[in-house]
């Protein structure tokens, strides 16, 4: 009769002892969990010179991770990070490469994934690993960014329409649109002597000092295009502030994206932002818009990624450069140029630096070999006051004969020729040592060689568009063509 009354206790105890039990495992599910997807993390073995070797973590090369650094804290109350890249691995070891200062770094400095930021909100795109995502939109014209995507120009956070993989798709080469539409660049000699299509790759070659920024600024503020993306790569910061705001102007920085990662930055951050350009002139473009894309210059590029692979241990082979220099190249430049028939376009102008004037520099030889043509600035020129400092003699645009009608390629050719014989006899007409009347055709060029070098020269402030500067290089020439 009072068994019921004695079980009671029991029941009641085991019923909590149970869930006991079940609370405390389902603390250490959610601790297991949390410790897998949180806190994972490698340790630092090694630091020598621009690589860092971490253990203790398999993680894909392209991908982000986040290195603690000792001393202080973060507004938000977490450990100083730096931000790093693994460029590469050997065995169990991985090799990470800072993207900012890590002066402090001590050994077995704790290193931990980074997690990749969400995508916007509607945008269901798998995320492949090591990929990033940098934004990209309309909102961006007007700015200036880093290699990043951040703002640098203090006019609040960005409003772009969605974020894409830095690496864009491959196209088919046959199912390119080809090159047939002359493109106004807005500068006199390159409209009548090395005319340029829409779509087309050039190199512009320069040692320093020789104006080939004032000639970029004054192609992106007259070219004939619908926006234009401006990378600014290995550069001086000085010049950095000093392009957009003098050169480009305001009426080419309100449809111009600027990217910059000037010298001062990690190689990594230098390779990115030329990417990072690429990778929005690529997205206007395939909105069905034509777009300039200046990126000064190629040759930081390679050195960029000259610094990395030399760091991991890659051996040079030409002048210091090695063999992955010369892959990287021509990879960034073929994403550029026409996309698909009815489509949009890039027209790419890529500096080079010739270091020493010396044109058989080997980056500088690798980029004639992939580019459409190739405009080269004359030291001699600029120091004599002739701007732009373009040397027609030595300059070439491939795609030029697809593009323009007989009448103008016939002048053209004549104007090279009496520009030839006169620098051919430059030095004996200079002493007086020609007799006038012993060569017509040089006679000719001697009369006519003010008129010529005033068609090659042009204000900063002036534009010639494209119809104008073939009936000047018409007008000049005038009735001299053979047959």
């Amino acid at each position: 009769m009072h068994e019921p009354q004695a079980t009671a206790p029991d029941t009641v105890s085991a019923a909590a002892h149970t869930g006991r039990w079940r609370d405390a495992l389902a603390t250490a599910s959610s601790n297991i969990a949390e410790i897998d997807s949180k806190r994972a993390c490698g340790r630092l073995t090694r630091a020598a010179g621009l690589v860092l070797e971490a253990v203790g973590l398999r993680m894909p090369v392209g991908s982000d991770c986040l290195i603690e650094l000792p001393g202080g804290q973060h507004s938000h109350g977490g450990p100083r990070t730096a931000e790093a890249e693994v460029v590469g691995f050997g065995a169990d070891r991985l090799y990470l490469m800072p993207q900012s200062d890590v002066a402090g770094l001590v050994p077995g400095a704790r290193v931990y994934p980074l997690e990749p930021s969400p995508l916007p909100k509607g945008v269901s795109a798998p995320r492949e690993p090591g990929s990033k995502r940098l934004p990209v939109g309309d909102g961006l014209l007007g700015r200036v960014l880093d290699a990043a995507g951040r703002p640098l120009d203090g006019l609040g956070p960005i409003t772009a329409a969605s974020e894409v993989p830095l690496s864009g798709a491959q196209i088919n080469p046959l199912m390119r649109a080809p090159i047939e539409t002359v493109l106004d660049t807005g500068v006199r000699a390159i409209n009548g002597m090395l005319t340029v299509g829409r779509g087309q790759r050039m190199g512009l070659f320069a040692g320093s000092g020789v104006g080939k920024s004032v000639l970029l600024g004054m192609m992106a503020r007259y070219t004939n295009a619908d926006v234009i993306v401006v990378g600014l790569i290995g550069e001086r910061g000085r010049e950095v502030k000093e392009f957009i705001e003098n050169i480009l102007g305001e009426e080419g920085r309100k449809r111009s994206v600027v990217v910059a990662a000037p010298a001062d930055c990690s190689p990594l951050l230098r390779m990115q932002g030329a990417a990072y350009a690429t990778r929005l002139a690529e997205y206007f473009r395939d909105k069905g818009q034509h777009v300039l894309l200046i990126m000064d210059s190629l040759t930081r590029y390679a050195m960029a990624q000259r610094e990395i692979a030399l760091a991991i241990g890659e051996p040079p082979a030409t002048k210091g450069y090695p063999p992955s220099v010369f892959a990287k190249l021509p990879t960034l430049v073929e994403r550029t140029g026409n996309g698909p028939e009815g489509g949009g376009s890039i027209t790419a102008f890529y500096t080079v630096l010739t270091e020493g004037d010396d044109q058989q520099d080997p980056i500088a030889d690798s980029a004639r070999a992939i580019l459409d043509g190739h405009i080269v600035l004359s030291r001699s020129l600029a120091e004599a006051g002739h701007y732009p400092a373009i040397d027609v003699e030595a300059s070439i645009s491939r795609a030029m004969t697809a593009l323009i009608e007989p009448p103008q390629f016939a002048s053209v050719r004549r104007f090279k020729q009496l520009m030839s014989r006169y620098q051919r006899n430059r030095d004996l007409i200079s002493v007086g040592a020609y007799v006038p009347g012993n060569d017509p055709e040089l006679d000719l060029a001697i009369r006519l060689h003010p008129r010529m070098e005033a068609f090659l020269q042009q204000d900063i402030h002036e534009r010639a568009d494209y119809e104008v500067s073939i009936a000047q290089l018409h007008a000049t020439i005038g009735a001299t063509h053979h047959g």
